[in-house]
């Protein structure tokens, strides 16, 4: 007797994805923190590579589909936490990726066009343009390198086709350091008004947020709480 196959599993949770910040890489002290915090909870949080196709000619297009390839199949679902220009990678992804269920963003770099050439200035920019290059740190590889405007174009082509700002439905916890002056706490608390399911959390911290480690983890294992339950209790 012929008995025809049942429907595929249901995966037992969401993949746990780590995405690191411009210049940056899996072994960030705040992904390497956040990995081993949930290790101890059982929890294997995936920090990727996010240097495509490399730090030199980085995309947030190919970003984005890096993301997009680690959450797996169809029936496959992911929490993403992601730092700076990784934050803002997060938020595209969720955007228009279903597979997408919550969202960690550390001192996120919404609208990455306008703050970056805020950040580089006028002269800067324009050298960078006429060039194809702008000299930089990279933080993961501790040495000098340089990348080129592809970066500020194809942010630019992204950020046009929804006014700028991510059009993100999923529940999202955002974290920005108040003296933050690389990406301005202001966006962050233009984007989150209104938005009922964001919720938009201040610490005395820049960039880096290197002294919130602590309140970043307990923030997030409260907002998370669902998914950290056993699968019977979810």
């Amino acid at each position: 007797m012929h008995v025809a196959p049942g429907p595929a599993p249901t995966p037992a949770g969401p993949r746990w994805l780590y995405l690191h910040g411009f210049a940056s890489g899996p072994g960030s002290a705040k992904g390497v923190a956040l990995a081993e915090h949930y290790a101890r909870q059982g929890i294997h949080l995936e920090r990727l590579d996010l240097r495509r196709p490399s730090l030199e000619h980085l995309r947030l297009s190919a970003m984005m589909h890096t993301v997009r390839d680690a959450i797996g199949g169809e029936r496959d679902r992911a929490i993403l936490f992601g730092s700076s220009l990784g934050g803002l990678t997060a938020a595209r992804v969720a955007e228009e990726d279903p597979r997408v269920c919550a969202l960690v963003l550390l001192a996120p770099a919404l609208r990455g066009s306008e703050q970056m050439r805020r950040n580089v200035g006028e002269q800067g920019l324009r050298q960078w343009r006429e060039t194809g290059w702008r000299e930089t740190q990279d933080y993961a590889e501790k040495r000098e390198a340089r990348v080129h405007f592809g970066l500020i174009e194809d942010l630019d082509l992204i950020e046009a086709r929804s006014g700028g700002w991510p059009d993100v439905r999923v529940p999202t916890l955002l974290i920005h350091g108040s003296r933050d002056t690389t990406t301005l706490p202001a966006y962050s608390r233009t984007w989150a008004r209104g938005k009922r399911h964001v919720r938009l959390v201040e610490v005395d911290d820049g960039h880096e947020l290197v002294d919130s480690l602590g309140r970043i983890a307990a923030e997030a294992d409260d907002f998370l709480r669902p998914f950290l339950a056993p699968p019977e209790l979810r």
